[in-house]
């Protein structure tokens, strides 16, 4: 069965329309007992060595309350992933990690396939952007993990105006993945990170996050390439120092969320329009159902051509 959200994604080509993405996507659940991610600086890798510390940092790092499964099931088709190895381990493991480590990269992968399995017209796009304590070797396992994963799901590199959703149907694609890394061009299912271009406020100013998504849509790409509009407040190190057990959600998330979704209604998709959008906690707010409902102006576009 697919979800409301899904058949309005179906009815849509991909460049210049607008699935719902999920910033860190995999942080639903970390690691207490795991070491500091190698994402860390030093300093905090010491201070980790008090357990509070490390339930302190969980309250930072979780910026997703749903599993994959559930994201999909709510219209999320955009996945922003961080990946690192486990310094110490034995092997060539691969784990999601946001400050502490997640899941192992192939419990998700298979989460992912299994929804796919399931929806043979759905499409997802995969961003593998932040690499850590991986060389060559772990970045094959990774790539093979991937390829295992999905088979031929996987989307060929083409020309994005190209790949519409009818077009991803005929090829029975699923997957676009992106691979923020040289060995992608050893690859032809691995897409460069140049053709998701993703913009980074770095702010925790909402009124400055904004202004910096109007100036960045203003300044997007017309061809080539996807675009991600990170519609996401990042804390400063003060910002936690002052509220350290208050954590993201209830520090930045919970009272900026309502103003950076009525920025989302303004949008209009298309060439020049929002794209991609991001957030933390999705299902705080109606986020996926309001961004996936832009989707409607493009019909209603297409609609008033043919009467015309």
């Amino acid at each position: 069965m697919i979800t409301y959200q899904a058949k309005l994604l179906l009815r849509l080509d991909l460049f210049g329309k607008l699935p719902e993405r999920s910033h860190d996507s995999f942080s639903y659940w970390v690691d207490e007992k795991s070491p500091v991610g190698p994402d860390q600086a030093t300093a905090i890798k010491r201070l980790a060595k008090i357990s509070l510390v490390k339930k302190i940092m969980k309250k930072w790092s979780v910026t997703q309350n749903l599993t994959f499964k559930e994201q999909l099931e709510g219209g999320i088709r955009y996945f922003d992933l961080r990946v690192s190895s486990k310094p110490g381990e034995i092997g060539q493991e691969i784990y999601f990690i946001h400050g502490l480590f997640g899941i192992k990269v192939w419990d998700g992968l298979m989460e992912i396939n299994t929804f796919l399995g399931q929806h043979p017209k759905e499409v997802i796009f995969l961003d593998f952007n932040h690499f850590y304590a991986m060389d060559d070797s772990h970045h094959f396992y990774l790539i093979n993990k991937i390829r295992s994963a999905f088979g031929s799901k996987l989307c060929s590199i083409a020309c994005v105006e190209h790949v519409t959703l009818q077009y991803m149907w005929e090829k029975k694609y699923q997957v676009l993945t992106f691979y923020h890394y040289p060995l992608y061009r050893e690859y032809p299912f691995l897409w460069p990170g140049n053709k998701i271009p993703a913009p980074w406020a770095n702010t925790t100013n909402v009124h400055k996050l904004l202004q910096f998504l109007e100036t960045t849509l203003e300044e997007r790409s017309r061809y080539g390439t996807f675009h991600v509009s990170q519609a996401i407040l990042t804390p400063r190190v003060k910002t936690i120092a002052r509220h350290l057990i208050r954590g993201l959600k209830n520090t930045l998330v919970h009272r900026n969320l309502p103003m950076i979704l009525n920025w989302v209604k303004a949008q209009k998709p298309g060439v020049m329009g929002v794209n991609i959008i991001t957030s933390d906690f999705v299902e705080l707010v109606d986020f996926a159902a309001t961004v996936i409902a832009l989707n409607d102006l493009l019909l209603e576009e297409d609609e008033s051509a043919s009467i015309l």
